[in-house]
C-alpha cells in the first residue's frame, strides 16, 4: 500500500510548536512525548539504512520509524476501539 500525500506526522511536523505554544498548560506529559515520537517518526533523527532494489539497482533511504511504529503504520487499525 502506497503512503498517503499527507500524514499526521505532516501536519504535527508544521504546526506542532505552534500548537504546543498555543496550548501551553492543557498538554499532558503523555500527549507532548506521543506528538514529540510521531514528528521524529521516519525522519533522519531516528536513523535509517539504504535499500537497493535487486533487480535494477535503484537505491532509497528508508527512515527507521518510532516506537509507536504499529499505531503510525496503521497495523493496529483493528484494535481502534480500545485506545482511549
Amino acid at each position: 500500500m502506497a503512503r498517503p500525500v499527507l500524514e499526521v506526522a505532516d501536519i504535527f511536523r508544521d504546526h506542532g510548536p505552534a500548537w504546543r505554544r498555543a496550548n501551553a498548560g492543557h498538554v499532558s506529559l503523555g500527549q507532548m512525548k506521543v506528538m514529540s515520537a510521531i514528528e521524529s517518526c521516519r525522519t533522519a533523527a531516528l536513523g535509517g539504512h539504504v535499500v537497493r532494489c535487486e533487480d535494477c539497482s535503484h537505491i532509497d533511504i528508508a527512515y527507521n520509524s518510532c516506537l509507536m511504529g504499529k499505531i503510525c503504520n496503521g497495523e493496529l487499525a483493528g484494535h481502534r476501539a480500545a485506545l482511549p
